[in-house]
């Protein structure tokens, strides 16, 4: 049975009855009140501006306290239809993230009207008064008895504050050296010099220098500080940065103003290319508000139709990049339409093949399951009501989806409807691409640059420790 909601009204109501309920104040909670108020003041949110103040970091909003005062009243005594008339609140101390609150209130006189004044105190874990004073309101004349509401859930996430905050931890050591491909554009140009400032990337422009020239001017940046090696085309130019990475010159692509095809026709050439024993894919790291940690999304550029064999190096490789980034033991779900294995359904065989492959060793680093429909992947409360047992199922760190269109249509849908930040990346090569549409702009340029310089130092120390393991034999 539901929990219930009653008021208690004005007959009711006695001189000397109380209520009270209790709050811990939260980062969210301070965000939250600054998001729905517009009161910005850095004391609330800025810790180094607060301690610089005396403050000894961020304090609350004193009207949240306020606000919880007015809570007691709506909802404890005298409850549902209660009219707030006035108040008069004294402030005695800063509220700080982590104190707790208790909130009461006590009826100390009743007026004519069905008007009563009620004492107000908020008072700290400590025992002292941070707000002090009283408010008069118009009590229900009316019972009102109904199951209560659920308190809403609410969150505030900084758009694209995870992937900002691997941009930070890489910005770290040498900057990573980078063949930029064609950059005849002003965003090609700009995206690398963020990456560059950053120091993440060390960028070498390869292209026409004319038009790279024209294109800095229209960035309105000044590139003379940086090698540039003259490409007479696109075509040559993806021919030659490829060729850096082979001569060991450079460590990394990034994709200028090309077409995708023509960089990784270059980079796939089984006679000038880098490939490797893996087959090349694409993944996209997704930050989305809604979700607890960053996703991983593949393949959704590269891979057209995938087969096992390409389904497998492409988990591998998603499983790689996410170690790389700190995930400790990915977890990869194979998504398809539902959750069993339908046999005309060929995703579903192919995800059961995946997970078998992972039990004899075929696929390391990572815990997989699937066939999983989408909702069973990132939902628990999905989860449980269909009662799946699965390691994977409702955590899932990497969604491996069955082709190109339906990784593409997961990736566009979380980005333009569910405000989702993202980053990608092409891994399985000698060296990391740092691939981005003409449409992303450079915030994200620098986040899948942060991508490479992580895959790249990781992939280095694995391969620093397996030489040094075979030198200790």
């Amino acid at each position: 049975m539901s929990e219930m909601i009653e008021n208690r009204t004005y007959d009711e109501i006695a001189v000397g009855d109380v209520a009270s309920i209790r709050r811990i104040l939260t980062d969210n909670d301070i965000a939250l009140f600054a998001g729905m108020s517009g009161d910005v003041n850095p004391a609330h949110l800025d810790e180094a501006y607060a301690r610089d103040a005396g403050f000894d970091g961020v304090i609350g909003h004193g009207m949240w306290g306020g606000a919880l005062i007015s809570t007691v009243l709506g909802v404890e005594l005298p409850g549902p239809g209660t009219i707030y008339v006035s108040q008069n609140l004294s402030f005695r101390r800063p509220v700080r993230v982590g104190d707790e609150l208790t909130v009461r209130v006590r009826a100390a006189e009743k007026k004519a009207g069905g008007r009563i004044v009620f004492e107000c105190a908020c008072v700290n874990q400590a025992g002292e008064d941070v707000i002090v004073g009283e408010a008069e309101v118009i009590a229900p004349s009316e019972k009102i008895s109904r199951p209560a509401i659920k308190r809403p859930e609410a969150y505030v996430h900084e758009t694209g504050s995870r992937l900002k905050d691997l941009v930070a931890r890489a910005e770290a050591g040498e900057p990573l050296r980078t063949a930029i491909v064609h950059p005849t554009n002003a965003i090609s140009i700009k995206g690398a010099l963020a990456a560059a400032t950053r120091n993440l990337i060390a960028p070498v422009f390869v292209g026409p220098k004319a038009k790279i020239a024209m294109a800095a001017a229209a960035a309105d940046a000044d590139i003379s500080g940086f090698e540039i090696v003259d490409a007479p085309h696109s075509h040559a130019a993806a021919e030659t940065a490829v060729a850096l990475v082979r001569e060991r010159d450079v460590a990394a692509l990034m994709k200028g103003a090309l077409h995708t095809d023509e960089l990784m026709g270059a980079v796939v050439s089984r006679a000038n290319g880098i490939r490797t024993d893996r087959r090349v894919s694409h993944v996209y790291v997704m930050d989305a508000p809604a979700y607890p940690k960053l996703l991983y999304i593949s393949d959704a550029a590269i891979n057209i139709a995938p087969d096992l064999d390409a389904k497998r190096d492409i988990a591998q490789n998603a499983i790689d990049l996410a170690c790389a980034l700190g995930v400790e033991t990915p977890k990869l779900a194979v998504l398809s339409a539902v959750e069993t294995v339908y046999p005309p359904v060929a995703s579903t065989i192919d995800a059961a093949a995946l997970c078998k492959m992972a039990d004899r060793g075929q696929i390391v680093g990572g815990l997989i399951d699937g066939p999983l429909a989408f909702d069973n992947a990132v939902s628990p409360e999905v989860v449980a009501a269909k009662g799946i047992t699965s390691d994977v199922a409702g955590d899932a760190d990497i969604l491996l989806v069955p082709d190109l269109e339906a990784g593409n249509m997961v990736a566009k849908q979380l980005d333009y409807l569910a405000g989702a930040v993202a980053a990608g990346v092409v891994v399985g090569a000698a060296a990391p691409i740092i691939l981005t549409s003409r449409a992303e702009g450079v915030e994200a340029r620098v986040a899948a640059s942060a991508l490479a310089k992580l895959f790249a130092a990781h992939k280095a120390a694995a391969q620093a420790a397996k030489d040094a393991g075979g030198l200790g034999h």
